[in-house]
């Protein structure tokens, strides 16, 4: 089994795991970045965990993981391709600094611009094969049980005559089916790759996010060289620990291009007012300037810190140690082997 495939393997485990773990809180976060009306906004203005118990509340605790099936097939496919992608650009990087040393140029080793080109050159891939796939999520993360006001009972002793209820109205059942449906509806096969844009130019976000992992466990595996104290390698909360202050660096810098990402991806309003309907990229973020300011652009920041750092960081701990776990198989097998050809016949 080649490094690259067990890099992919082990990447796409940990990516379930760790959106099974922070699914609620990707939900209630992608509800906070599409939520265009700042009135509306300025109202609903409760913390996280508020927003989840609202949700539970309101429309049950289903809604909080509406579009997990798809969301998982999206991270396995996601993180499967692009540590596969990663580790094959990442060994030519490090074939290709070889060459470099023994020319007289460098260190040997992969140096931090080489470490962002290979992370960038395996986000793009990987956004184009799955973008389709986060579309669909997308949309089923922000359906919504409808909300009206009825006229109770005008029994007195049951409620008074002024008062109003608010009630969720059962929709049908919305699937994965009905999300694709939608999508190709509104904006035909194309609809599928909404959002692409900002997606490719988020690949910085994962870019970055390695950037600072790589760079970071290089430091610490070199201190751990030099350090009398120095053990067999590094471990599993440490890894992370890396992980989580990684994507943390990440998420801080790219937000802005989240919200605008996932706004594009949100069903469409035609008709009505124009602020809620975006022709593109550039739209979007002149809309969102135009009518919510800057503000704007990190609705649910907080809410997406929470998650993203926590599923990164089970993401890289889970990997590293499937990753470990794998080889170690593989080297018992090869000796096993070993030791059954070098016995005499």
């Amino acid at each position: 089994m080649s490094d690259a495939l067990i890099n992919g393997l082990a990447g796409a485990g940990g990516g379930i795991i760790a959106q099974l773990i922070t699914y609620p809180l990707q939900t209630v976060n992608t509800r906070q970045q599409t939520e265009r009306d700042p009135k509306k906004a300025r109202r609903k203005r409760h913390g996280t965990i508020e927003q989840m118990c609202q949700v539970v509340k309101q429309e049950g605790w289903g809604r909080l993981y509406g579009g997990l099936a798809p969301s998982l097939v999206g991270t396995a496919a996601s993180q499967g391709v692009y540590y596969y992608f990663y580790q094959i650009f990442r060994n030519r990087a490090e074939v290709a600094a070889l060459d470099r040393w023994k020319n007289g140029i460098g260190d040997g080793s992969v140096g931090m611009l080489s470490s962002l080109l290979v992370a960038a050159m395996a986000g793009c891939v990987n956004v184009l094969f799955t973008n389709p796939i986060w579309v669909v999520v997308t949309r089923m993360q922000t359906h919504t049980k409808a909300l009206k006001k009825i006229e109770p009972c005008q029994t007195p002793s049951i409620v008074a005559d002024d008062a109003l209820q608010i009630v969720a109205i059962e929709p049908p059942p919305y699937g994965t089916s009905h999300a694709v449906q939608e999508v190709y509806n509104e904006a035909g096969f194309w609809g599928f790759w909404k959002g692409v844009l900002p997606t490719l130019i988020m690949v910085s976000n994962p870019s970055i996010q390695f950037m600072l992992y790589e760079t970071m466990l290089k430091q610490l595996k070199e201190r751990r060289t030099l350090s009398k104290k120095a053990t067999k390698g590094v471990t599993a909360l440490e890894v992370f620990l890396l992980g989580a202050v990684a994507k943390l660096g990440a998420t801080v810098v790219t937000y802005p291009l989240l919200v605008v990402k996932s706004r594009l991806q949100a069903k469409q309003v035609k008709g009505g007012d124009k602020m809620h309907h975006y022709k593109g990229t550039l739209d979007a973020i002149a809309k969102m300037i135009h009518y919510e300011g800057l503000s704007g652009f990190y609705k649910g920041m907080s809410t997406k810190i929470m998650q993203s750092v926590l599923a990164a960081a089970v993401l890289f701990m889970v990997k590293e140690e499937i990753v470990k776990a794998v080889r170690l198989l593989i080297m018992k097998d090869a000796s096993l082997i070993n030791k059954v050809r070098s016995k005499p016949p």
